[in-house]
């Protein structure tokens, strides 16, 4: 069962910085490309980042372009989403899944998602 495994989250204060992991199950970084997907309440999931299992090139949105970084360990099947200077828009739990990587980090492209981890970030 292909199945990607969210850990990292938690709270910090605005300006602090979170490192989220994604473990791939049952599959491995070069069968499919990894995404991180993020919904605040009330919300709709938006693509946050993602990473080609091919060559590592990363994508990200708007938003956070400048203050995240998507990074890949091959031997440890894990990727990883470095969050620096989180304000409270960034609050939302975050997913990761497993699916085609695009310079839109199109959401409706990745297939199988994990249970999510959430990242709150207080004023």
């Amino acid at each position: 069962e292909i199945q990607p495994v969210e850990s990292g989250g938690g709270s910090v204060q605005a300006g602090g910085s979170l490192k989220l992991s994604c473990a791939a199950s049952g599959f491995t970084l070069e069968d499919y490309d990894l995404g991180w997907f993020r919904q605040a309440p009330g919300k709709y999931r938006e693509g946050v980042a993602c990473i080609k299992g091919s060559d590592n090139s990363a994508y990200y949105t708007d938003s956070v372009k400048g203050r995240f970084t998507m990074s890949s360990d091959n031997a440890k099947n894990t990727v990883y989403l470095q969050m620096n200077d989180l304000n409270v828009e960034d609050t939302a739990v975050y997913y990761c899944a497993a699916g085609f990587c695009d310079a839109a980090v199109t959401t409706g492209h990745f297939g199988a998602w994990g249970q999510g981890t959430q990242v709150t970030v207080d004023s």
